[in-house]
Parts: C-alpha cells; structure tokens; sequence
C-alpha cells in the first residue's frame, strides 16, 4: 500500500506516553497502542547508502516497509525469505523505489529488534477525531526505542494539524528527513566510512600525515574482513583492497618520510596482505559483468559464456574459501594486529629525510610532481600509442588523486572540488580502456589454460569467447579516443592556472 509525501517525524517511544489522555490545545490526545507486534530487521546496504539518502527501509516477515526521502511510506508484502539483493525482490512499490540501489548490492541487516504500532487522535468535546498520526513503534534490546510519526490532516482542520506538529516538536520529535532511527535504536552501531576524514593540525609535518592517513584506513580494512568471509556482498573485498592499496600508495609515495629500510620493509608487509585477495577480486568482476558480456553477443555464441561463468563460479567458490581461511588465520590476525598498533603507537618508526617537512608543502611539491608527470605522458597518447602508455597515464592518475584526497583538508574546498571533477572524469575512461584491456588478457589466458577433454564443448567456449574479445578490442580502441578528449577538459587553462596557485605558488 501507498501513503502518500506527508509530514513524518521520528520520537523516542517513551514520549508516546506522555500524549495518551493529555490536553492538546482545545483538543485531546487519545492513544490507542496495538497488542500485536511482531520481528523486524533493519536494512541497508554495505556502506549505509539509503541512509545517506535519508531512506529507512524496514523488512517485518514478508513485508518490507520504506521511508523516503521526502517523507512517504511505501508497502510490499510478499517478500518471503530476508531480502538480500534488490533485483531478486518481487516487482512492487518498494523495489521501484530502491532503484538507486545498484541491482548487485547486498541489502544487509544493521540490527533487529520488535515492531508495534500505534494511533494518536486529537479530538473536540464531541469526541471528533480532527486529526491523526500513526506511529511504527521500533524497539531493541540495546537502544532506545523510537516511533515514526506518519501524520493525517483532516479537511477544514488546518489548526488541529498545526497542533498535532507542534505537540510532536514539543515532544522532542524531528522530521525524519533530519534524523534516523538507526542511531536510537542501536547506540553501539558505527557507520561505515570508506574514506575517514583526517583532522590534521596545520603544522602537521609529513611524518604525522602519513601515519595519520595509515593508521585511519587499517581500521577501515578491518571493517570488510567479515563481510568478505560471510561473503555477503563482493564491495567488501573491493574496499578492503582500496583501504589497502591507499596504504601502499602513501608508503610508496611519501618519498624520504620513513628511511629507506622501514619504507621496504612496510612495503613487502602490506603487499603480503595484498596478495591473497586478487584471483578472488578478479573472478568478482567477471561475475560482475557477466550481463554485460551476455548483452554483447548473439544469441547463438552464449552457450560458450555459459560453460566458461560455470567455470568461474566453481573456481570463485574455492577462492573464497581459501582467503576465508586466510583471513580467520592466527597468523594473519597477529600480523594486521601489530601493524595497527605500529601505527597507533608509532615509536617504533623509522623517520627519513622528509619526515619534518610541514605537510602543507611536502603535499604541495608531491602533488606538483605528479601532475606534471601526467601531463607529459598525455601529450603523446594518440591512436598510435601502445597501450601500457595509457595504463602507466591510468596509474599517474590513480596516485594523483590520492594524493589530493589525502591532503584536502590542507588546501581551499573550492578549489580542490574543480580539479577532482575532471580528474574523476579522466579517471573514468583511463579505468574502462584498462577493464577492456584487462578482460582480453583474462579471457586469452582462460582459454589458454583449458583441458583438451571435451573437444566441442571447448570449441564451442572458444568460438563465444574469441568473438566476446573481438568486441572488447573495439570497445577499447574507442575508449581511447574518449581519454584524449577527457585529458583535455582535464587539463583546460582554468585546470593549469588552479594547480598551478595550489602547488606550485603560481609560478609555471
């Protein structure tokens, strides 16, 4: 069922006590609670994207209750078992509504708790209701239980509406587009965040940054390592490896901030960590596009697609078995252990050179370098030049822009937004020739390394997936005509005159 945008509020359970039998106005307040409740979970994705959006989605039984953004209430029943992907929910009001989320992203419960509810009704000496309110009564072991307030304004009842606002307000009740129930109802609950944010003291030096910027995203790898055990959704090990590789990319970056032993010794350590993770991530993007590649072909070359996403499905399966393993080892668990407390307590590192340099200007000079290098490499990319040309332009790019996402809060957020903008444009074509690229090389050793048992089913894998790389192929070599024109609006005079005022004192 559908209600339709009306003013929704979040209280805390309690302040429903308070209203039953209470003057409000000329009117009063006549609660009526129902006996009944029922199991509810609370649901999200892996890194809270409907919260972000200011959603609350519900799932009670078989039915999945949602809060949107401008304050409707959306209905579906029929759900059956706990909802797990967004495109495997029945076709309904709430699936239609949860079109942001990305079709392959896991819905994962945050808590769970009871579910009641409830109506308020303000009414005259006459016992005429003037206006209503429902309320979702939400409540947990652990936190404190709160209500959401659907409100119904009766016509030609205008201020009896305003009272029941008002009474609500007084009760300490906020819209629900400017809280969440997700932080009543489970106090102990931290949001994920992919990129913490860094409080660096202006005269930070570039020894404190990077232990700063370490010691923040190894908590942030700690925080997939389950959701990659459980296997519940593959954005897990994605992000585990970018909280990863970011580690690795200030270690390598940093020139001459730790000495030259420490630096290849944190070098091997994490790249040792690293390791274990990418069969398993590069099987995840096959998988991840397996639609898209299907899309490409004909119908008559699909049965080869078939055989070959069984043959990596099996192959996935021991791959997360294998880093499962891994990751709930003793040997690992002591080894992220020490490395975090290394970097929480860092008395044991060994400064460089660099080290006491103010961070403001060991970023400024590193970011200066980085640019320049990737404007050189630029300018002779045409449709002549060999690919690892573009992929090291690719890689300049992806260190650049960590590089200033490390560092933004040492320089102006206006300015900083309109070099990331462009960049990430640039940065989005350099990562699709790199995927065309890097499936070609995949499915060339695929077919490389198969057995000689079944001679036509083999002939048939190969017929689907030589033409699966021919089609590649011409993806990319269009895609790296876009680089050049992204590389272009990258680089525009506005872009030179900025990075040039930010890093490098204005001087060309």
């Amino acid at each position: 069922m559908t209600f339709p945008p009306v003013p929704t509020y979040l209280a805390s359970a309690s302040a429903l006590d308070a209203f039953s039998g209470a003057p409000s106005g000329k009117l009063t307040a006549q609660l009526t609670r129902n006996e009944d409740d029922s199991a509810f979970a609370l649901l999200d994705t892996f890194d809270e994207d409907l919260r972000q959006r200011g959603m609350c989605l519900l799932q009670a039984g078989a039915e999945l209750i949602l809060w949107t953004a401008d304050g409707a209430m959306l209905g579906q029943s029929g759900v059956g078992a706990p909802a797990r992907f967004v495109a495997d929910l029945p076709s309904g009001l709430v699936k239609d509504a949860l079109g942001c989320v990305p079709a392959l992203r896991s819905l994962v419960p945050l808590g769970q708790g009871r579910l009641s509810s409830a109506q308020l009704a303000l009414v005259d000496d006459e016992e005429k209701t003037q206006a209503r309110a429902k309320f979702h009564v939400l409540a947990t072991e652990v936190g404190q239980g709160v209500a959401i307030a659907q409100l119904q304004s009766l016509r030609g009842y205008d201020k009896a509406f305003e009272q029941l606002q008002n009474d609500l307000t007084l009760a300490g009740a906020l819209p629900l587009t400017q809280a969440h129930p997700l932080k009543a109802l489970f106090p102990d609950h931290q949001p994920y965040v992919a990129k913490p944010k860094l409080d660096l003291a202006e005269d930070a030096t570039a020894f404190e940054t990077a232990n700063a910027i370490i010691g923040a995203y190894l908590p942030v790898a700690r925080r997939n390592e389950q959701g990659v055990i459980d296997d519940i959704d593959v954005e897990y090990l994605h992000d585990y490896r970018i909280a990863l590789r970011k580690i690795r990319s200030v270690i390598s970056l940093f020139k001459g901030v730790y000495s030259d032993k420490q630096t290849e010794k944190l070098k091997q350590r994490f790249s040792d960590l690293m390791a274990p993770t990418g069969r398993l991530r590069d099987l995840d993007v096959y998988l991840l596009e397996r639609d898209f590649f299907y899309d490409l072909l004909p119908e008559t070359l699909l049965g080869g697609l078939d055989r070959m996403s069984e043959i990596f499905s099996t192959e996935r399966e021991n791959e997360l078995q294998k880093l499962s393993k891994h990751l709930k080892s003793k040997g690992y668990e002591t080894e992220i252990t020490k490395l975090i407390h290394l970097f929480d307590t860092p008395k044991k590192l060994h400064a460089g050179p660099a080290a006491e340099e103010p961070a403001h200007d060991f970023a400024s000079a590193l970011i200066w370098k980085r640019y320049r290098k990737i404007c050189k490499i630029a300018a002779g990319i045409d449709d002549r030049t060999e690919d690892e040309e573009v992929h090291e332009l690719r890689i300049q790019c992806k260190k650049l822009r960590y590089l200033m996402e490390f560092f933004q809060p040492a320089f102006p957020k206006n300015e900083f937004k309109s070099l990331i903008k462009p960049l990430k444009k640039l940065q989005d074509n350099l990562g699709l020739f790199n995927d065309y690229s890097v499936q070609q090389e995949s499915l060339k050793d695929f077919l490389s390394g198969l057995k000689a048992d079944d001679h036509v089913a083999n002939m048939q894998l190969a017929q689907s997936v030589g033409a699966l790389i021919a089609v590649l192929h011409q993806r990319q070599l269009a895609e790296r005509q876009k680089v050049v024109e992204s590389f272009a609006a990258f680089n525009s005079p506005a872009t030179q005159a900025t990075f040039r005022d930010l890093f490098h004192g204005g001087k060309g």
